[in-house]
């Protein structure tokens, strides 16, 4: 399999887990609060990823460590919690589609951070995309009066997270492998993981009930596929791929996302479609290289 083949395999299975991702959140929160559920997702992965990787940290070097941190808080860790607030806010389909900023707030973070040059196309696309966000988050608060789109907000903040964590890892971590670069940053995760799930009082109120445990399943493919093994299949597109092409991810993440979204009941207005579509729109026109 050649690299252009690799790079649109990974890009078709990520928009599938990742698109599942935003549903199980959803089901897990029946019989989780939003900080156990993002602390218990970091915990089973980082035990799962060290299990299948810890050989893999021997790549990791003095100068990389730093790098490694900034990846396991921007990319994993602030943006598990935010994302567990959120879907408890807002629909899981909406969510999934303010998560497709993240190649568009890619492009801002490149320009501004790591020396990328704006085109006026680019530019263009960037206005797009934020009507189109403003538009999906008011039809969205007028169409489920009941959901509190402020939390909107936290899936903005998780996806510049995402921006800033594909930048890293394409400029300062490309020569060490993608599960040395996922085993470092959930080395680093464990404790702090552990720390607040421990004050949430997880471990003497936890309650074997029917509820519970389908929940602690739940949370149990989220953090072994979305975040463990998805992870390093996203790490290895980014060393394949530019960033942009390894967060247009979230081009697909949304298709899934709405139609999982849609089949558990929520509802989904036509111009929250219209609004969704401006917001991809935005991003097409800043990702086109002409």
């Amino acid at each position: 399999m050649n690299i252009q083949q690799k790079k649109w395999l990974y890009l078709i299975l990520l928009s599938i887990v990742w698109g599942s991702s935003f549903i199980l959140m959803k089901k897990a929160l029946i019989g989780l609060t939003p900080i156990q559920l993002g602390a218990l997702r970091v915990l089973i992965a980082s035990l799962f990823l060290l299990l299948i990787g810890f050989k893999s940290l021997k790549e990791i070097k003095k100068r990389h460590y730093k790098h490694i941190i900034s990846t396991a808080l921007l990319g994993t860790f602030f943006p598990v919690f935010l994302f567990a607030y959120a879907v408890n806010g807002i629909d899981s389909s909406i969510a999934s589609i303010l998560n497709s900023l993240t190649p568009f707030n890619t492009f801002i973070v490149g320009a501004l951070a790591f020396g990328f040059t704006f085109k006026k196309q680019q530019l263009f696309g960037i206005i797009i995309g934020l009507l189109g966000t403003v538009l999906l988050i008011l039809k969205g608060a007028d169409l489920n009066p009941n959901q509190n789109y402020w939390f909107s907000i936290l899936v903005i903040i998780a996806s510049i997270g995402y921006a800033f964590n594909v930048n890293i890892v394409k400029k300062h971590l490309h020569d060490i492998s993608a599960l040395s670069i996922v085993a470092g940053n959930f080395l680093l995760l464990v404790i702090p993981s552990f720390v607040v799930l421990y004050f949430t009082d997880f471990f003497n109120t936890f309650e074997y009930t029917e509820t519970k445990l389908t929940a602690l399943g739940y949370i149990t493919i989220l953090a072994v596929l979305g975040t463990g093994i998805a992870k390093v299949f996203y790490n290895k597109m980014v060393h394949l791929a530019s960033p942009i092409f390894a967060s247009s991810v979230t081009y697909l993440i949304p298709i899934v996302a709405v139609f999982l979204g849609v089949l558990d009941g929520e509802r989904l207005g036509p111009i929250q479609i219209f609004a969704g579509t401006i917001i991809l729109l935005g991003v097409y026109l800043v990702n086109k290289k002409k």
